[in-house]
């Protein structure tokens, strides 16, 4: 299982007012496997880490 435990925080200014935004690595997240799969509302993503070290959403 995968620890989701914000790191770091980042402040950042939104509409006026401080918002805060959770950070996570996605070398951690995806582990020794390039790709991932991610659920949003029943919908199921996939993230990849490509060779070259950029990531790549896809549905």
């Amino acid at each position: 299982m995968v620890d989701l435990t914000p790191n770091p925080e980042l402040t950042t200014r939104e509409a006026g007012r401080d918002a805060t935004r959770r950070r996570h690595n996605a070398r951690e997240l995806t582990g020794d496997n390039p790709t991932v799969e991610i659920e949003l509302d029943e919908q199921v993503y996939t993230l990849r880490i490509t060779k070259t070290g950029k990531l790549i959403l896809t549905k």
